[in-house]
């Protein structure tokens, strides 16, 4: 619970409460004199999460470490269940999005958490991902989209927004971040 000298940023959350989970009742941000923005305090459990999420984006995605090919077969298999795969470097790639015939030189923005993502998508809701890989929602453009460097660069992207290597969050939405991961059964 905050004290008097903290602001206290109640449940502001867009979407159900049902979905976002109890027990996220606030998020607590300290101001000092010195401070050009609020210090957001972690719990340990908090501390303990950002720790683990930083250490995942710290690992560059490595063509010769076999959990990394072993994923990246998996992502092909979880896309194209029916189609054989002719090897880590082929030009099947891309049909799902990547920029060349080799993946591997694609992941350098978003390491190997973004492909964690993306096979995570994949499993979890195929259909969705279906739909965005071959465009089945919404009118088709000229010019199209690199789906699965996209999904890389929003891993980036997310990485950036919520300013997950820093000590602890500098801002508002990092802090809610933190908050709902904490709150999740698992820890990554």
């Amino acid at each position: 619970m905050c004290d008097d000298a903290q602001i206290c940023f109640a449940e502001v959350v867009a979407g159900s409460a049902a979905w976002l989970g109890r027990g996220l009742s606030c998020v607590c941000a300290q101001r000092r004199e010195s401070d050009a923005r609020p210090s957001f305090d972690l719990t340990p459990s908090e501390e303990e999460c950002l720790q683990r999420l930083q250490n995942r984006i710290d690992i560059a995605y490595d063509s010769s470490i076999p959990e990394h090919q072993a994923a990246l077969r998996a992502l092909w298999n979880a896309v194209f269940p029916e189609e054989e795969l002719h090897g880590l470097i082929s030009e099947q790639w891309k049909e799902m999005g990547w920029q060349g015939k080799d993946p591997s030189t694609d992941f350098r923005g978003g390491g190997f958490i973004s492909l964690e993502n993306l096979l995570f998508f994949a499993r979890h809701f195929p259909k969705s991902f279906k739909d965005l890989l071959w465009k089945q929602e919404g009118d088709r453009s000229a010019w199209e989209y690199p789906f699965a460097v996209a999904g890389v660069n929003i891993t980036f992207m997310l990485i950036q927004m919520l300013d997950l290597e820093a000590v602890k969050p500098r801002t508002m939405v990092g802090a809610i971040f933190l908050k709902f991961l904490s709150a999740l059964v698992f820890c990554l």
